[in-house]
């Protein structure tokens, strides 16, 4: 994924903190993160806009619609709402340079508009070279990349020699980010924070060590902060089909019984608290109490 120059409208007085799920891969849970994100922030009294720019796929559209059908069927019920958007990409007739100029104009419009009226932006990117997924992840305050805990993810991030397990130069999509952030500082002098998530935890092994220690040896070169990850756990996607997640199953009482606070369902919920808390920005972090009652 190449990173082209996009040199975006001056922001608004009023800007709202941008984030930004991605990388190139799919499958690698990143609906699933925007998702429990968003509800976050949702959830610690934020206004929120959510934006999905996986026009194929949608997943984080699905859960969203899936959220509002589950709101709308129970009165009373207590699930705060994101104002949401999807954008499709231009498959209008017209040369490939104008295609990316209504999808450029299609997504700085979205950002800008949202960005005055909510205080986060959480956008999910397709896992696929886009272009939307570049002026998308061009915007970010905060960066979140998800990874499989493999050696077929972590080769988003670095080259990997096979023999030493020594990295070897960064990937296309590390430059794409490091590019970027010099776009940004040069344009708005801002930056991009950014942090990747081993995703989907599994039993613990030497391989999953191997990935462990690379990942934490990357951090400094690369320029990213390891962030908590997620466990491979079933609940997570039993609650998608209501658009909800552990964080809202208290406040439902339909939900409450079916997914009793065990164990799994207490760390679960306390992998979305980990993961949020590192990522809000500084001057936000005195509300994170809020989020333990959630």
């Amino acid at each position: 994924m190449a990173a082209s120059n996009l040199a975006a409208p001056a922001p608004a007085a009023k800007r709202a903190h941008v984030i930004v799920v991605g990388n190139e891969k799919g499958g690698s849970g990143k609906s699933t993160v925007a998702l429990h994100v968003a509800v976050g922030l949702l959830r610690l009294g934020y206004r929120v806009g959510t934006v999905d720019l996986d026009s194929h796929q949608a997943t984080f559209t699905s859960a969203m619609k899936n959220r509002w059908r589950t709101m709308s069927g129970v009165e009373g019920a207590d699930l705060p709402m994101s104002e949401h958007v999807h954008i499709d990409r231009a498959d209008e007739l017209g040369d490939a340079l104008s295609k990316r100029d209504t999808e450029r104009w299609r997504v700085e419009t979205v950002i800008d508009e949202l960005a005055a009226n909510n205080d986060f932006v959480v956008i999910d990117t397709p896992g696929s070279d886009r272009f939307m997924s570049v002026v998308g992840h061009s915007y970010a305050d905060t960066l979140i990349t998800p990874m499989n805990d493999s050696f077929i993810d972590l080769d988003l991030i670095a080259k990997i020699d096979a023999d030493t397990l020594k990295p070897l130069r960064p990937s296309i999509y590390t430059e794409m980010v490091w590019d970027l952030t010099r776009q940004r500082q040069k344009r708005d002098g801002r930056t991009i924070n950014w942090f990747v998530m081993r995703n989907r935890l599994g039993a613990d092994s030497l391989h999953k060590q191997d990935i462990a220690r690379l990942v934490g040896d990357l951090q400094r070169p690369l320029g990213f902060t390891e962030a908590p990850g997620f466990a491979e756990r079933e609940v997570y996607r039993q609650l998608f089909l209501y658009g909800l997640t552990l964080l809202d199953v208290r406040h439902d009482s339909r939900f409450a019984e079916r997914y009793k606070l065990d164990l799994a369902s207490i760390n679960a919920r306390q992998e979305v608290r980990n993961l949020v808390r590192m990522i809000l920005p500084q001057k936000e972090v005195s509300t994170l109490a809020l989020l333990q009652t959630a």
